[in-house]
C-alpha cells in the first residue's frame, strides 16, 4: 500500500512540474548524483531542482502554449475577418461575428469611455484564455506521453494548461495592472492620480483633517489598488489548478481495474462536461474585470476635476 501510495503522489507530483529551463550553480549535486564542475544552463530533472534553479527559470511548456495558442487565435480570428462578407455568415464565421458581437455588446455596457484598445484587448484576453483553459479538457496523459516518446526522455515534464501555472495568470493580470497605472495617470494625471489615492475614501473637503486622513486613505487604496491584480490572477489559477488536479485524480482511478476503469470513464466524462462551464465562465470572468479594471481608470471623480 505504501508503494502504491507513493506511485500515485510520485505521478501527481510529475504532472504538476512544469517543463523549467534554469541555471544550477557549480558544485550543484543533480538528482541523478552527478555533480556540477561549473554553473551550467539545463533543463530541470525534479522539482527540486526546478525551484533551485531560482527566478530566472523559464517554464518552457507555459511559453510554448500560451504563444501557441495566441498565434492559433490570430491565425483563426484574421482568417475570418479576411473572409467576411455582405452575405450571411455560415460556419467558423457565424462562430466570430458572434463572439466578436458579444464582446462588443459587453464592452459598450461596461464601459463608459472612448478608448478604441479595450474592446479588442477584452476580445483577445476572452478567446485566448479560453484556448488556454480548454487544453485542461485533454486526457491528462495523452500529450505528455507523446512529447516524452518524441524526446526520448520518459521522465520529461511537460504540463499542458498554461493557467494552471501561477507564472502565466499572475503575467497577464501584472500587464493589466500596468494599463491600469498607464490609464490611470493619463485620464487624471499625475495630481489627480495622487489625490485619488490620498482623498479616498474618507475626505472632509477641509485641508487640516484631511491631511491627517491621508495615510488612512493611502493605505486602504493602495491595498485595494495591488489586491486587483493578485486577485485576478490568483482567481483564474486556483480555479484551473483544482480542475487539473481532479483531472489527474481521476486518470489514477483509471488503472485500479475493470470497474475502476468504467468509474473513472464515467467520472472524467462527468467532470470534463462540467469542466467546459468553469473553463469558459474563468475566460469571461477575467475579461469581464479587466474591462472593468480599464473603466476605473477611465473615471474622473467629479470632485478630483472641480479640485484641478
Amino acid at each position: 500500500m505504501a508503494g502504491e501510495a507513493q506511485t500515485a503522489t510520485g505521478y501527481i507530483q510529475h504532472h504538476l512540474q512544469n517543463m523549467v529551463f534554469g541555471k544550477l550553480p557549480a558544485g550543484y549535486t543533480r538528482a541523478d548524483g552527478t555533480v556540477l564542475s561549473e554553473s551550467t544552463w539545463t533543463m530541470a530533472h525534479s522539482s527540486q531542482e526546478a525551484a533551485d534553479m531560482g527566478f530566472w527559470a523559464v517554464h518552457l511548456d507555459t511559453l510554448g502554449w500560451s504563444i501557441g495558442l495566441g498565434l492559433l487565435f490570430c491565425f483563426l480570428f484574421a482568417r475570418a475577418a479576411k473572409k467576411a462578407s455582405s452575405d450571411v455568415p455560415r460556419g467558423f464565421q457565424s462562430f466570430v461575428e458572434l463572439v466578436t458581437e458579444f464582446v462588443d455588446k459587453l464592452v459598450k455596457e461596461t464601459f463608459p469611455h472612448r478608448n478604441t484598445m479595450v474592446a479588442p484587448m477584452a476580445l483577445t484576453i476572452f478567446v485566448w484564455v479560453f484556448l488556454m483553459n480548454l487544453m485542461d479538457l485533454v486526457p491528462v496523459d495523452w500529450l505528455p506521453m507523446a512529447a516524452a516518446k518524441i524526446s526520448g526522455n520518459d521522465h520529461l515534464f511537460f504540463k499542458v494548461v498554461p493557467t494552471t501555472d501561477p507564472n502565466a495568470t499572475l503575467g497577464m493580470a501584472l500587464a493589466v495592472f500596468a494599463l491600469m497605472i498607464f490609464f490611470s495617470l493619463r485620464e487624471k494625471g499625475a495630481i489627480g492620480f495622487i489625490k485619488e489615492l490620498t482623498l479616498h475614501p474618507f475626505h472632509t473637503g477641509k485641508w487640516y483633517f484631511d491631511l491627517l486622513l491621508i495615510p488612512f486613505n493611502f493605505l486602504l487604496e493602495a491595498v485595494s489598488l495591488i489586491a486587483k491584480p493578485i486577485s485576478l490572477g490568483l482567481r483564474l489559477f486556483g480555479n484551473l489548478y483544482a480542475g487539473e488536479m481532479i483531472f489527474i485524480l481521476i486518470a489514477i482511478v483509471f488503472g485500479v481495474g475493470v470497474l475502476g476503469f468504467i468509474g473513472a470513464g464515467l467520472m472524467h466524462m462527468g467532470w470534463a462536461i462540467f469542466h467546459v462551464l468553469v473553463i469558459t465562465l474563468q475566460a469571461f470572468v477575467f475579461m469581464v474585470l479587466t474591462t472593468v479594471y480599464m473603466a476605473m481608470a477611465h473615471h474622473r471623480d467629479e470632485e478630483h476635476e472641480h479640485d484641478q
